[in-house]
């Protein structure tokens, strides 16, 4: 079948309508429509992460020459729209504020008279991490817990407060291994991407179960 159009032109539309079941088309046929390119470094702003486009999505429809519509897999579930992306030069610092503020606080022990906890690391203190630049939200534990075995909940704290330089640093063995896909061995591969499936598994928010209606629940 004849997919030129009277100028001469291949029409990209009518190669998708009928003339073949699985076109192949260039990543520079939807040129004129992508905001951004694979391997792009981008901040998903509904998500609160910073991620990396895998592969550019162009939806075609009949009768125009160029994509209608473009999202990006950015490996986190789903497919995202341009306005929901955005890149580093246009991030003014505030993308990173969410994790930035992680720190450990020593809040004062009111269930033990500092004499009482002389073997505690920090007699007279306990830790409360703070995820909020107003010192609110984050993480602390019961007094109980506490003094049962106090090391282990400082390294609990000291552990969760560095989770974003930790998250930071997985992001960047997943986006060397994307970079240097023939180069990188396979063991630094294997790393990126055990690193990818736990960065998904922190955006994924089950689904809210429906409730049963009353003639059900009768």
């Amino acid at each position: 079948m004849n997919d030129r159009s009277p100028q001469g032109k291949i029409d990209l539309a009518s190669r998708i309508s009928g003339s073949y079941d699985h076109p192949e088309l260039s990543e520079n046929a939807c040129v004129a429509k992508t905001v951004f390119q694979r391997n792009q470094k981008v901040w998903v702003e509904s998500v609160g992460a910073w991620a990396t486009i895998e592969k550019i999505v162009p939806v075609w429809a009949k009768g125009f020459d160029e994509p209608v519509r473009v999202t990006y897999d950015v490996g986190l579930g789903r497919e995202f729209a341009a306005h929901e992306l955005k890149p580093e030069d246009r991030v003014d610092g505030g993308a990173d504020a969410a994790t930035a503020n992680w720190r450990i606080l020593r809040a004062r022990n009111k269930w033990q008279q500092e004499s009482d906890c002389l073997h505690h690391p920090y007699p007279g203190t306990y830790p409360v991490v703070v995820t909020d630049p107003n010192d609110w939200g984050g993480w602390r534990t019961p007094g109980a817990e506490y003094d049962r075995d106090p090391r282990k909940i400082e390294f609990q704290a000291r552990l969760i407060a560095a989770a974003p330089q930790l998250h930071a640093l997985a992001r960047q063995l997943v986006e060397l291994a994307a970079d240097h896909p023939e180069d990188a061995p396979p063991a630094l591969v294997a790393l990126a991407q055990r690193a990818s499936a736990i960065e998904r598994s922190l955006h994924e928010v089950p689904a809210a179960e429906v409730a049963p209606s009353a003639v059900e629940a009768g």
